[in-house]
């Protein structure tokens, strides 16, 4: 009689998910220890980090309709600059992560835009601050200040004056997003070019939501730069779009 041979048994994927998921153990350890050490740093300029939001507002009166809302908005703001500060380690343990499942030509594309990536909400986030909040706040608080003067609470401010920079950041990622789809043949630069007129459309129609004015100057100022960016979207399709080989079959 002869013995049976034993075979392992087939391999049935649990040892690369284990793997996958103590990277994933190990990736979001790190992350919250980069959090946690930025978290410090933002509690340490809380404050005069809250002063530079208040400053567009101008001459806004902020009042507190709790005890407990400067401390929240304090928090509120130290893990918001957490996140700002740690965010390029984030991006780094997320790349890291997801890197293996990625070709080499991918991952040149991927590290290659994402300065480009944080580059373009910096400037929307400064084009936000510098420029589009404080005519904003200015018509909003001076609207009908004769029959009620407006007295908007710390949060209530906080919050619409992050929202705005946060969609300002985000708006600006525009080019990329354009250079991105024709890279991969989902647009053409024709196809955008013929379409300025919707764009324009698009452009206030996003100005209008960023900015609760019907003051048609700041909607301007607002959709302008939109504008733009999608021309610099446009120029910068030229640069990457490659128009799709049709085959043809030879003649005999």
């Amino acid at each position: 009689m002869v013995d049976e041979v034993m075979r392992p048994p087939p391999n049935d994927g649990r040892a690369p998910l284990m793997v996958h998921l103590k990277e994933l153990r190990n990736r979001i350890m790190y992350s919250a220890i980069a959090l946690g050490a930025g978290l410090l740093v933002g509690m340490f300029f809380g404050n005069p980090i809250i002063r530079l939001l208040i400053i567009p507002g101008g001459d806004i009166g902020l009042i507190t309709k709790t005890v407990m809302e400067p401390m929240s908005v304090y928090f509120q703001v130290s893990m918001l600059t957490a996140v700002v500060i740690a965010m390029p380690f984030l991006v780094f343990q997320l790349m890291a992560f997801v890197a293996p499942g990625l070709t080499s030509k991918e991952k040149r594309v991927v590290f290659s835009i994402l300065p480009g990536i944080i580059f373009m909400f910096l400037c929307g986030v400064a084009f936000a601050y510098f420029i589009a909040l404080h005519p904003a706040l200015t018509f909003l608080y001076h609207f009908n200040s004769s029959i009620a003067a407006a007295k908007p609470s710390l949060s209530t401010y906080i919050n619409f004056v992050v929202r705005v920079l946060l969609i300002f950041g985000v708006v600006f990622e525009t080019p990329l997003i354009v250079m991105a789809l024709a890279k991969i043949g989902v647009v053409s630069p024709d196809w955008l070019a013929h379409r300025r007129k919707w764009w324009v459309l698009i452009a206030f129609v996003i100005a209008a939501i960023v900015t609760p004015t019907p003051d048609p100057l700041n909607q301007t100022i607002v959709a302008v730069p939109l504008i733009l960016l999608l021309e610099l979207g446009i120029l910068l399709s030229r640069l990457v779009y490659k128009k799709k080989r049709v085959w043809v079959p030879e003649e005999e």
